[in-house]
């Protein structure tokens, strides 16, 4: 009896409703299973890895190295480039233009290339792949540096013009509009020949820039979240408008936004070669990939190695980004969890 019983309830109860798949370590299971989000995953891993050793080399023992105690130690810039190979500043290390090791160029018909300098050297003498080994730090932290700039504060003024609505929302995304309006690089290029070409306002810089991508974007889910219930439920308990935002209505229309991040990181990093090409990024003798490619736009027909190298950097740093954004969009994308 109490077997039909309790068929007689499921059959009432109807099919099982499933559970919603949401959260960060479904969304972690998701990209797991992209092989492209994990190839990436890979890639901006080893990136990034690079930068954090050429940041620890470049900058911090610099740093360092004025203070007494780790100068008498032997802490100085490009410790590590010294100790396991060479200087990625100093001229003169080797032949100019190189080729490749076992490649010959205009310049050096009869002599290939060799191991001590395995991509080539540029027009000082000085390696290739050194340069762009220790050029990863300015093109990962400028992206990732920018990119979290533009997203902090999009999505603030996003949050509170969706929010609020009326005249508040009319002042700033006119404000966001008339932003956007204005040519990219031109903008950029502005805002740092008013304050400096150096790489602290470039990063800036275009992080203001990308403000309206941001901003537009988290609005759009604003003006849905506000009218939840649980939104309602937070105002009539007393909450402040400020919590609300913060811990409500900003949490719940961040998925957009993180994989809007991801793949604005890589156009960042084009953002700021660009730049540096034309001299307002990273200035010499620091390296970066803009730079070798500014620098080497004179030099192609003899050596086009030279130019060859940096875009292919330049072109697996932003694919692996654009990989891992593809990845959250497809683990985010409810159609496709539900």
């Amino acid at each position: 009896m109490s077997n039909a019983t309790n068929r007689t309830d499921a059959d009432e109860s109807g099919p099982e409703q499933p559970e919603a798949r949401v959260g960060l370590r479904y969304t972690l299971s998701q990209v797991k299973r992209d092989p492209t989000a994990l190839a990436g995953l890979a890639v901006i891993a080893f990136m990034t890895l690079v930068a954090f050793i050429a940041f620890v080399d470049g900058v911090l023992f610099d740093f360092l190295s004025d203070f007494t105690f780790f100068a008498n130690l032997g802490i100085e810039q490009y410790l590590l480039a010294n100790t396991f190979w060479v200087n990625p500043v100093v001229d003169g290390t080797g032949q100019i233009l190189r080729p490749p090791v076992y490649m010959t160029n205009q310049l050096y018909p009869d002599q290939p290339g060799t191991w001590a300098h395995p991509l080539g050297t540029d027009h000082r003498g000085r390696d290739v792949l050194i340069r762009l080994f220790y050029g990863t730090r300015i093109a990962i932290t400028v992206g990732i540096v920018a990119t979290g700039i533009a997203m902090v504060l999009g999505m603030l003024v996003g949050a509170v013009a969706g929010y609020y609505g009326g005249w508040i929302d009319d002042a700033l995304m006119r404000g966001s509009e008339t932003l956007y309006a204005i040519p990219f690089l031109i903008l950029v290029i502005a805002f740092m020949t008013a304050f400096g070409r150096n790489l602290t306002f470039a990063m800036i810089g275009v992080g203001i820039a990308t403000i309206p991508t941001f901003a537009r974007l988290i609005r759009s889910r604003v003006l849905s979240v506000r009218e939840e219930d649980y939104i309602e439920a937070a105002r009539a308990a007393g909450v402040r408008d400020r919590d609300i935002i913060l811990r409500h209505v900003i949490p719940n229309s961040f998925a957009p936004i993180l994989v809007q991040a991801t793949l604005q990181v890589g156009v960042n990093i084009l953002i700021i070669a660009g730049l540096s090409f034309l001299g307002y990024g990273a200035q010499p003798p620091t390296p970066s990939w803009g730079q070798m490619l500014s620098n080497s736009r004179q030099y192609m027909l003899p050596n086009p190695w030279f130019s060859i190298w940096p875009g292919i950097a330049i072109l697996i740093t932003v694919v692996g980004f654009n990989l891992i954004g593809d990845g959250l969009r497809d683990a985010l994308d409810p159609r496709i969890n539900n």
